[in-house]
């Protein structure tokens, strides 16, 4: 197929989810366009819902939509830990700060309606990347089309075609799987604003509404041999989680949540090694990636899209003040490439280390959490479940800062 070149695109973003999206919105807050490719014919809204901390909610604040967000979602006001094989409560967390679950959906749809109409180009594939001999970037879609552009930004997921491009380590299999869902209560559900999580067992399961009739629910397990072909269909897993939860000590309620849920498909969860961050080519030239393309984790800290919420507030930053000659950009005289490149190299100077500290806390949270061995298991429930709900509470607890220098 004759593949046609299309020009005058500056800034490009691959995918379309919170990172993509954040990123795109805080470019236009600058007065600096973008265009979104996003691969789907429409949003997307993989996973359900999110937990929103602090960090999460001074981005969105950042990005002007803050309070549309709060009002569509119920303010969590704690966390609760137990044991499933005992049923004893191993800790609890007062919140004094700012915490829902959000809809990843209304999210999605909240930052799409801000965005100029046309910003995103939906049932763009892209297939590949060129180089071309002035530095600028061909971008070869699946329709046999190209886009030409000054810059490139990859927030195209965990399967990113940017990060191969950039040659950034391959996602390593953590060893544990996740499935997850969301039951509706037309007539309202009746749970407190409460965070409850269950662990031991070999898995760790917990569940909070997001609003009056919404409850999002979550289950990650290591698979054995035994559990050969139980993620093979959402039917089949669906069934799995509530033969589990059946023979742990778990209320009745939390098994109804996910009766009530559509079939729930499972998914391995897969980080980036942290070190390979260390002197990875996060950005090079006029590219770089941002969210799960830059750096997917373990979901053990609920920290996965704030951290794309961050990222994208951190980018627009650095690369709208680059292109409009701001703070950061440059020398006085520079080009407009060379004020992209060091915008770009400004933004990961800054999330580097973020996103090596998330993934790397979030892996041996995880581990700790799920872990059968009996000493960890002893002391997990005695000791470490405090320190590591507050370690939670300690990642949360980071500003991104606001468009402006």
């Amino acid at each position: 197929m004759h593949r046609q070149e299309e020009s005058g695109e500056d800034i490009v973003i691959v995918g379309a989810g919170l990172a993509g999206l954040a990123a795109a919105l805080g470019l236009h807050r600058k007065r600096v366009r973008s265009v979104v490719l996003e691969s789907s014919p429409e949003l997307r809204a993989s996973g359900f819902a999110f937990a929103t901390w602090p960090n999460a909610f001074r981005a969105l604040d950042a990005l002007g939509v803050g309070d549309e967000i709060r009002k569509l979602h119920l303010h969590i006001e704690g966390l609760r830990v137990m044991s499933s094989s005992t049923g004893e409560i191993a800790t609890e967390v007062d919140f004094r700060h700012e915490f829902c679950c959000v809809r990843r959906d209304v999210l999605l749809q909240v930052l799409a309606a801000e965005l100029p109409e046309g910003t995103i180009r939906y049932s763009s594939k892209i297939v590949s990347i060129d180089e071309h001999g002035d530095g600028a970037k061909i971008l070869h879609l699946a329709d046999g089309s190209a886009l030409r552009a000054k810059a490139l930004i990859g927030c195209d997921g965990i399967n990113s075609v940017v990060a191969r491009w950039l040659g950034l380590a391959k996602p390593s299999h953590s060893g544990r799987s996740a499935t997850r869902g969301l039951a509706r209560y037309p007539d309202g559900h009746g749970f407190p604003p409460k965070f409850l999580q269950f662990f031991g067992n070999g898995f760790r399961f917990g569940f909070m509404p997001c609003n009056d009739t919404d409850v999002y629910w979550f289950y990650t397990w290591s698979p054995s041999p035994d559990d050969d072909g139980v993620d093979e269909s959402g039917a089949r897993m669906k069934q799995y989680v509530l033969t589990k939860l059946r023979s742990s000590k778990v209320p009745a309620e939390a098994l109804e949540l996910v009766e009530r849920s559509d079939n729930a498909p499972a998914a391995p969860l897969r980080f980036r090694p942290p070190l390979s961050l260390l002197f990875a080519s996060v950005s090079k030239g006029n590219v770089c990636v941002a969210g799960d393309a830059l750096h997917p984790m373990t979901p053990d800290l609920g920290q996965g899209g704030c951290a794309a919420l961050e990222d994208g507030v951190v980018l627009a930053r650095c690369l709208g003040e680059a292109i409009l000659g701001g703070g950061g950009g440059g020398a006085t005289g520079a080009t407009e490439k060379e004020r992209i490149e060091s915008g770009l190299r400004r933004y990961v100077g800054i999330r580097r280390w973020r996103s090596i500290e998330l993934i790397g806390t979030a892996y041996v949270v995880g581990l700790m959490q799920q872990s059968n061995n009996r000493i960890i298991s002893f002391l997990r429930e005695k000791v470490l479940s405090r320190v590591l709900a507050g370690r939670l509470v300690k990642m949360s607890d980071h500003d991104c800062g606001t468009l402006s220098s």
